[in-house]
């Protein structure tokens, strides 16, 4: 790991870290701290999303005429100042606003750190860098959620103001940090077809294999975390009876397994094909899916409802941690050369569009309709190991087994094969 990527690493946990202060909090700081009502905080929750869906699209042709790091850096100077305004809001129009540029800001932030991991990386090591952006990703946000949970108080406005301030310094420390990082060019995996650089969504939307890849992501969002905050814990909470304590301890579970199983799973992970490893996500989240509807549904004693329930948010995290060194490499790779922060914008795009809709979707099927929720789910995870290996017909060989495409040339030795007279 160079000098670059480590200081993209760190990026990544302090941003992360910055996120977990405040993002566990929102909707009690707006709708009962400062008195705005539960409307306007679901209004903040909503535009987020529609910030984030609003400038991803233009984001991504930025990112390829300027380069990630002028986008980055602007993206958390906004989402700093957004983040401070929110703190210091009193007012639905300001708070509704401040929200808009910090959901702006992050959003950007995604793909344009995800275009600067591809560029100080290799085919060799992309993998492992995603795999460790994830896990200091979710280290981070575990870290920053538990010390705002001991600095908050909903009776002192000031300590959220703390908090949001906390975070904006986050904000602009990376950005700080950012502005050391040399970007070098990393190569692309070889046989992939060449393509003109220019095109943009037009281009895109012509790689059928990014197509599929798109709609996979989707559903892959849309299935699971789409269901973290509102479907599958208003599940829990009314169809297994489970406690508010048991529900911090199941997304706890998922945290923990996620930084525990990241590295153990990657070496598996690395020498499978990548389509038949987002296939087996799709039967581990059946699993986890048939777990809730045990919980909720099995007329199983509350002690084993709620372990069972545990368990489903733990699976999730299995499941992540094998995602999180595939899915996004595997978008590297299906970039042409210079395309890589469209291809990440694109991605990140369909990815906030799933998110905006699971909620919406799961949240009143979650609280009202028990077992149409779980069947709807479990077919969706059975659908992802089905579009998964669709994907897989579509894929090169370097694309989809990275590992042995360089076992194969370290095989020959890089000797050139000899040239037949007649040629």
């Amino acid at each position: 790991m160079g000098a670059a990527m480590r200081r993209i690493h760190v990026g990544n946990a302090l941003s992360a870290f910055g996120l977990g202060f405040t993002v566990p909090y929102l909707y009690v700081y707006v709708a009962q701290v400062r008195g705005l009502g539960a409307t306007t905080a679901g209004m903040v929750l909503a535009v987020f999303a529609v910030a984030a869906l609003i400038v991803l699209p233009f984001a991504g042709r930025a990112i390829v005429r300027r380069g990630p790091l002028p986008v980055l850096l602007v993206a958390l100077v906004t989402a700093a100042l957004g983040a401070l305004s929110l703190g210091l809001a009193s007012s639905a129009a300001t708070v509704l606003l401040s929200a808009a540029a910090l959901g702006a800001g992050q959003a950007v932030m995604q793909p344009a750190l995800a275009t600067m991991i591809v560029d100080c990386s290799t085919a060799e090591t992309r993998s492992r860098a995603f795999a460790m952006q994830f896990f200091l990703q979710n280290l981070g946000l575990g870290v920053g959620g538990l010390i705002g949970g001991h600095l908050v108080d909903t009776t002192r406005v000031s300590s959220f103001t703390l908090l949001f301030a906390i975070e904006a310094a986050m904000f602009l420390l990376l950005a700080v940090v950012m502005t050391t990082v040399r970007m070098p060019h990393a190569p692309r995996i070889g046989d992939s077809p060449a393509q003109p650089a220019k095109g943009g969504w037009k281009q895109l939307l012509g790689n059928r294999a990014m197509v599929q890849l798109m709609v996979l992501g989707f559903v892959l969002f849309f299935a699971c975390y789409g269901q973290f905050e509102a479907g599958l814990s208003a599940y829990g909470v009314e169809a297994a009876g489970i406690s508010t304590s048991a529900l911090g301890t199941a997304l706890a579970a998922n945290t923990a397994v996620i930084v525990v199983a990241q590295f153990a799973v990657l070496r598996f992970v690395e020498r499978r094909r990548r389509s038949q490893v987002i296939a087996a996500v799709g039967l581990i989240w059946a699993v986890a899916w048939i777990a809730a509807g045990y919980a909720g549904l099995g007329h199983a004693g509350q002690t084993m409802a709620t372990a069972a329930f545990v368990s489903t948010y733990a699976l999730f995290g299995l499941g992540e941690a094998m995602l999180s060194p595939t899915v996004a490499p595997l978008v590297a790779d299906l970039a042409p050369t210079g395309m890589a922060g469209q291809y990440n914008s694109a991605f990140a795009l369909v990815k906030q569009l799933a998110l905006a809709v699971g909620p919406a979707v799961g949240g009143p099927m979650g609280a009202s309709l028990h077992a149409p929720y779980i069947v709807t789910f479990l077919l969706f995870s059975l659908g992802i190991s089905v579009l998964a290996l669709r994907l897989g017909r579509r894929l090169t060989e370097s694309q989809d087994h990275p590992w042995r495409s360089r076992n194969r040339v370290v095989a020959r030795g890089g000797a050139a094969e000899p040239v037949p007279a007649e040629v």
